[in-house]
């Protein structure tokens, strides 16, 4: 059915979507003991993101929450139509722009044509859920690799 593979290096982390971060923070913190890593906004993508660890080492787990900053922006639109819950499932990947060339010849439906800026100044694309078995899954560089052109 795919043609060809795209090459990711393992999970980079599990989007959450939230209403409020403050309010879901006490969950992840108090009765999961996430260790919380650092916020920030995306504002081209209308998102609060605080990013929580579960573990050490190579067998750690990352988890991002995401909160919508304003009404229009994805994640909200993801809130009033699903409520809060698992938003995406992100993989780490050398090249995104390569990853998402192989993705397109594998004939996925590719959200992004080019890869844009993400939380962490990591370089992202996002492959459609009705391409992915119905999960929305991104593709995630990280910044220390991050070299592709932004549009």
């Amino acid at each position: 059915m795919f043609t060809a593979p795209v090459p990711t290096q393992g999970l980079n982390h599990l989007g959450i979507a939230v209403a409020s971060i403050e309010a879901a923070r006490n969950f992840y913190e108090s009765v999961l003991g996430a260790a919380f890593e650092g916020d920030e906004v995306v504002a081209d993508q209308g998102v609060h993101v605080a990013f929580f660890r579960l573990g050490d080492g190579p067998s750690a787990i990352h988890l991002e929450l995401l909160e919508p900053t304003r009404d229009d922006s994805p994640i909200a639109k993801f809130l009033a139509k699903r409520g809060p819950g698992l938003h995406h499932v992100a993989y780490t990947v050398d090249d995104v722009a390569a990853a998402l060339a192989s993705a397109e010849q594998a004939g996925l439906r590719c959200i992004d044509a080019v890869p844009r800026r993400g939380a962490h100044g990591a370089d992202i694309a996002f492959l459609h859920p009705q391409s992915t078995g119905g999960l929305l899954t991104e593709l995630c560089q990280p910044a220390a690799h991050a070299v592709s052109v932004h549009s």
